[in-house]
């Protein structure tokens, strides 16, 4: 048996690795599944028989400072969340920890072949922005006759 000894939490530090290495790869939407570790806004993706469902969760961010547009393939989500905290009034206040982000943000999607630009509807509640493309009437299921 080796007496091997880590002088730090090995499986910290393998966690640590995981996230700059997701860092790294992360920057660039692959696929409509994509998405980066710690990304704001996160989002959830699904799909109905008649259109693609977009959720993108964000709370504290003014409605009319959020940007959708679709452009070649990419839905894009932007804006900017500011400080719910007043300002602080002289140098004697210390942050310890801070894990609301405060600040411009920007998430881009590709979309499938099948998306339809010219259906899309957003609409904003309790803090969820609700994204709805609809499918183009082609990729749509539909039942054939056999005779």
């Amino acid at each position: 048996m080796s007496d091997l000894y880590f002088g730090t939490d090995l499986f910290s530090q393998l966690d640590r690795l995981q996230q700059q290495m997701a860092g790294l790869f992360g920057g660039f939407p692959s696929s409509i599944r994509s998405g980066r570790f710690g990304a704001f806004p996160q989002i959830n993706i699904g799909s109905t028989d008649d259109s693609i469902e977009i959720i993108a969760f964000v709370p504290g961010v003014d409605p009319a400072k959020i940007d959708v547009s679709i452009d070649k393939g990419l839905l894009s989500i932007s804006g900017e969340r500011e400080s719910a905290q007043p300002e602080a009034s002289g140098d004697d206040s210390r942050t310890y920890a801070q894990e609301r982000f405060v600040g411009a943000f920007r998430r881009a999607i590709e979309l499938p072949q099948h998306a339809d630009p010219d259906k899309v509807t957003a609409r904003y509640t309790n803090g969820c922005l609700t994204v709805s493309i609809g499918k183009r009437e082609t990729s749509k299921p539909r039942s054939v006759t056999v005779q």
